[in-house]
């Protein structure tokens, strides 16, 4: 990999590059890159990996130079440092799926708290408006769980109708009955791995999709379970699911508790599980608003606009 980048001040070259350009020599050897400079562009040469992280601390010694003459080696050692940490993160917080070349990043600090609290707890609900990536992220977790096989199954579920007991009225099979209320749960797996495989999973029950109603009496093992659409579920169906957690799995709530469709609203089983499970031990609850918003940016607005009727 090659990359070109241009100096932001290129009065500072000097100050930048380090006497008999020290500095350059250092960023090359700490990052295993070829590093040639001409007039005001600076070109990394070498593996994916290396340019990717060289183009960080490059970046940091731009910044640092906007605010002092030049870069010491002392200035550098931090530099260095603090690209080393960021790139830590980066990598924590990059999702791999199947999909080639299509990894999945946090893109707002809200969701980058979402994705830690997944990897570092086994019950995580999330809460926040459309839009948010609420179940896109905890698909895209549970997918790359999958990958690295740190799981066996993923399970995803969200209500369908009241209890489940008007699905018999609607045509079709079972699938058919469900499939427009799972939609989005499909269309988040479909952007992660190639239609043919997710249909080979689900014929070898490595990914369920179903309606919360047919969860009772199961339990689920060494398995991510998904749970969307949570504000719409009461109470004693929040307990339920809940309760279905085995060993070595994880669960993810998602709702977005402003939407709640109850007739009663405050029976949200949501709403209900995040006041009394708040404070438990390896229980994380996360609230995403509307700066974490990232669809169409007219969504923000559109959510905006609708808070003082809720």
């Amino acid at each position: 990999m090659e990359l070109t980048l241009t100096l932001e001040n290129p009065e500072k070259r000097s100050g930048l590059f380090g006497p008999a350009e020290a500095n350059l020599r250092m960023l090359r050897d700490t990052c295993g890159i070829k590093v040639i400079a001409r007039d005001t562009r600076v070109s990394l040469s070498g593996s994916d990996e290396n340019v990717t992280h060289a183009a960080r601390v490059f970046h940091l010694m731009q910044e640092r130079i906007r605010r002092t003459d030049h870069l010491s080696k002392k200035d550098m050692t931090q530099i260095i440092f603090e690209a080393a940490e960021q790139s830590k993160r980066a990598e924590k917080e990059t999702i791999k799926v199947y999909t080639s070349g299509h990894n999945i990043t946090a893109r707002t600090n809200g969701q980058s708290e979402y994705i830690e609290a997944i990897s570092n707890n086994d019950l995580v609900f999330c809460a926040g408006p459309a839009g948010t990536g609420k179940t896109y992220l905890a698909v895209a977790m549970a997918v790359a769980m999958l990958k690295r096989n740190e799981i066996r199954r993923i399970v995803l579920a969200r209500p369908a109708v009241e209890a489940g007991e008007k699905l018999g009225f609607l045509p079709g099979d079972l699938q058919a009955k469900v499939n427009p209320y799972l939609r989005p749960l499909f269309d988040a797996l479909g952007d992660m791995m190639e239609y043919a495989q997710v249909k080979r999973f689900m014929f070898n029950d490595i990914i369920e999709v179903i309606p919360l109603a047919f969860m009772r009496g199961r339990t689920f093992n060494d398995s991510i379970i998904i749970l969307d659409e949570a504000q719409n579920t009461t109470v004693s169906q929040m307990l339920m699911f809940l309760t279905r957690l085995g060993r070595d799995s994880k669960m993810i709530v998602t709702g977005d508790d402003s939407q709640v469709d109850l007739e009663e609203p405050n029976q949200s089983g949501l709403i209900d599980a995040v006041k009394r499970l708040k404070g438990i031990k390896g229980i994380a609850i996360v609230k995403l608003n509307e700066s974490d918003i990232v669809r169409h940016r007219l969504v923000q607005n559109i959510v905006r606009a609708y808070d003082n009727i809720k």
